[in-house]
């Protein structure tokens, strides 16, 4: 009787059954899949932890470059053509604001008044203490911060009230702020209701006798004019705001006012974002070809282990199609399992350090897909060879092999 055609062609694997062999192979060999686990798992955890460390530590230095002011432009007046000092107009801080891209602006004006720590103290002594008006936005767009008091708000900048600068409180003796602290103002009495901390962005400010914009224009013979505007833009577009500023600020004379460039934190930042991601390049593709390398190993050994089981299953009908599929999917198995534990261990890693540090736990989402959808590639790539090595076999002579 003759045998249906049909019924001679190999029975395809499904999905389901790949995985399931796929596993048997797997769980014939617990320790020595658990240990080629580990390694991959290793590699990837050496990886993501990299990543993830790196990426938290470079959250906390971006922040803290942030706050030293990576966004801030300064203008100034400059001078005209014959060397004489020109100011900016009074609407320059007015027209800045208009720039789409910045965010903030504010603006100190110098004031020709001197301070003393009392009225018998010679006009000569002023000590380099220069009075100037300030905006109420000042500290928040300037980067200082106030250590002892207030500062100026919408009652007292109207009024003979005073915040006086690190050095500016230390060379007239005054060492907080206090209701009946004064202080010798443009041949007036002032009161002292604040004092700064040391302000690195705004050096000059240290040195300053800070009042209200109204009370020196009232009592000081202030002309209204900035002397010093304080910009902050969007930090991707500080160059582009610096290259029209001065042309915004004083549109009838650009080429009198001078713009400071960009702050060397921003020069800072963009440098260690290239160096430390160039570092994770070259240490991550480190860690995947270890990764690579023990699933490959994993595979030869497993292949030349079972050469009888190779033998037996071809003996009874699987085609080297059908071999090759069954030695790829307990590589990517493999490779997924690492990968998962891997991913874990990484993060657990990064958790563990950032908190130490007291940093932000970062772990990039691309860097935990990438790791997986990397391993699951290498470990293809690397089970090929044997999965091709396993279906080449013969018959005869897998099962003759002692």
């Amino acid at each position: 009787m003759l045998t249906d055609p049909a019924a001679l062609v190999p029975a395809r694997l499904s999905p389901g059954d790949v995985i399931r062999v796929g596993g048997a192979g797997l769980r014939s060999r617990p320790l020595r899949v658990f240990l080629s686990a580990l390694g991959i798992a290793i590699g990837i955890a050496a990886m993501l932890g990299v990543v993830g460390i790196s990426a938290s530590s470079r959250e906390d230095l971006d922040r803290r470059l942030a706050a030293l002011g990576t966004n801030l432009l300064t203008v100034s007046p400059g001078q005209d053509l014959f060397g004489k000092a020109s100011h900016l107009p009074a609407e320059a801080e007015r027209m800045i604001g208009r720039i789409g891209t910045v965010t903030s602006v504010t603006a100190t004006g110098m004031t020709q008044a001197k301070v003393y720590r009392n009225d018998r103290v010679p006009p000569g002594e002023s000590g380099g203490i220069s009075v100037q008006a300030a905006r109420l936005n000042l500290l928040r767009d300037a980067g200082a911060a106030v250590v002892s008091g207030t500062w100026l708000n919408e009652v007292t900048h109207r009024y003979p009230a005073v915040v006086l600068g690190a050095k500016a409180a230390d060379r007239l003796g005054v060492t907080r702020a206090e209701p009946d602290q004064r202080v010798w103002l443009g041949g007036r009495w002032f009161t002292v209701v604040g004092v700064l901390g040391l302000a690195p962005l705004a050096p000059e400010l240290d040195t300053s006798a800070l009042v209200g914009w109204p009370v020196a224009r009232e009592r000081l013979g202030f002309d209204g004019y900035p002397t010093t505007v304080y910009t902050r833009a969007e930090e991707r577009h500080v160059l582009d705001v610096r290259a029209v500023l001065a042309a915004t600020a004083n549109p009838e004379h650009s080429t009198e006012v001078q713009v400071s460039r960009p702050s060397d934190a921003l020069a800072a930042k963009q440098a260690t974002d290239a160096t430390l991601g160039a570092l994770l390049l070259g240490l991550g593709g480190v860690a995947l070809l270890v990764g690579g390398v023990g699933v490959a190993n994993t595979m030869v050994i497993s292949v030349l282990e079972r050469r009888a089981e190779i033998g037996l299953r071809r003996s009874l009908g699987a085609t080297r199609g059908q071999i090759r599929l069954q030695f790829v999917a307990e590589s990517q198995l493999l490779s997924a399992l690492g990968g998962a534990g891997g991913v874990l261990l990484g993060i657990g890693v990064t958790a563990g350090y950032a908190a130490y540090q007291g940093w932000r736990t970062v772990v990039p989402a691309w860097a935990t897909a990438g790791a997986m959808i990397a391993t699951l590639l290498i470990g293809g790539i690397a089970g090929f060879y044997p999965a091709v090595r396993a279906a080449r076999m013969s018959p005869t002579e897998a099962l003759s092999t002692p």
